[in-house]
């Protein structure tokens, strides 16, 4: 990218040049500037080279009178507080507005890096805007915001910062801006332009922000860590288990009679099943249905159980053969199986 080249008289509050840098091609001009420096020469002049071109053209826009009219504004004349309200509009923007020609004269011109033509706004155009922006702009944007404590001084930096912008204000465009050149070197933008200045101009008149509010105060609070699963709630932190009540007291291992035809269990705290069960507590329901086939000595005999405990020594078990009449009233006197019994027992 080639630089920006600006001459001096571009600067920031900077004179008028009483001469314009012109700097054209080292090959044949355009045409249309040739069409256009013979257009508005008031006396006829060779133009058949460069350095005629560039004489010419020089001429005319360093001439006093070569001023440029970039864009119009349409600003108000006083605060909006302070504007006239009437039911004609027209009536209205007559009283409350005002159009304001900004004008400019060339600083340079480039046909060789850039091809480029830069315009600087006049002083009078400056000085306008200026106090626009202080007694207008600044007024209404004060009256928009809310009241702080540097509000005063945030608005004097603004309006110090717009002076600074509008006097570094410089308008670049293409060379063939030229075409819009008058006689006197005076001239007015084509082509749209006009549009693109005003946008850029209207940018420079920045609102007044208040400052932003201050962060939210992070307050750190002390969380106490999640209690265990199995932890129950309310309890310590570092409370040792209990045993819950609920949890029966250990009992000793299960044991299986080895003359009982049915499997029964006893445990440590009780006394044994058998000693004190009367008839009417022995008589249960059977867990099979009952065979209606005679009865058969067939496969009828008692085994030694597989003892899966060792049975204590709290009381002595009766002997099977002291169970014989009970365990057949117990198991089987609902069904009629006590008679079949004891004829077996006179048959054997």
């Amino acid at each position: 990218m080639p630089p920006q080249l600006l001459p001096a008289s571009a600067a920031a509050f900077a004179p008028r040049a009483s001469s314009v840098n012109v700097v054209l091609g080292s090959g044949k001009p355009e045409q249309w500037l040739t069409q256009t420096l013979k257009r508005v020469n008031r006396v006829k002049r060779p133009l058949n080279s460069v350095m005629q071109h560039q004489r010419c053209l020089t001429e005319l826009l360093s001439n006093e009178n070569a001023i440029w009219t970039l864009t119009s504004l349409m600003l108000p004349k006083a605060p909006e507080a302070e504007l006239q309200e009437d039911s004609n509009p027209l009536v209205e923007a007559l009283f409350n507005y005002q159009l304001m020609h900004c004008e400019a004269y060339v600083v340079h011109v480039d046909m060789v890096l850039r091809n480029e033509i830069g315009f600087k706004l006049s002083k009078d155009t400056i000085e306008s805007l200026i106090e626009f922006h202080k007694d207008v702009h600044l007024v209404d944007a004060k009256a928009q915001t809310p009241d702080w404590n540097d509000k005063d001084q945030k608005a004097k930096q603004l309006h110090q910062d717009f002076v600074q912008a509008i006097n570094k204000f410089v308008y670049r465009t293409h060379v063939s801006a030229l075409e819009g050149l008058e006689e006197e070197g005076a001239g007015e933008l084509l082509n749209g332009r006009s549009d693109e200045v005003k946008s850029q101009l209207l940018g420079l008149l920045k609102p007044l922000h208040p400052p932003p509010p201050p962060p939210p105060r992070i307050v750190e609070v002390a969380r106490q860590p999640p209690l265990l699963p199995s932890s129950p709630v309310g309890a310590p932190l570092w409370s040792q288990p209990t045993t819950p009540s609920s949890i029966p007291a250990p009992v000793d291992a299960w044991r299986i009679l080895p003359s009982s035809p049915a499997v029964v269990t006893t445990s440590a705290e009780t006394m044994p099943i058998w000693a004190n069960m009367g008839l009417s507590e022995t008589q249960i329901s059977p867990s099979t249905p009952a065979y209606s086939q005679p009865f058969s000595s067939a496969g009828f005999y008692y085994s030694s159980p597989v003892v899966t405990a060792p049975i204590p020594s709290l009381s002595p078990l009766p002997l099977p053969s002291m169970l014989t009449n009970q365990c057949g009233v117990s198991m089987y006197g609902g069904f009629g199986w006590d008679h079949r019994f004891q004829e077996f027992a006179t048959i054997m």
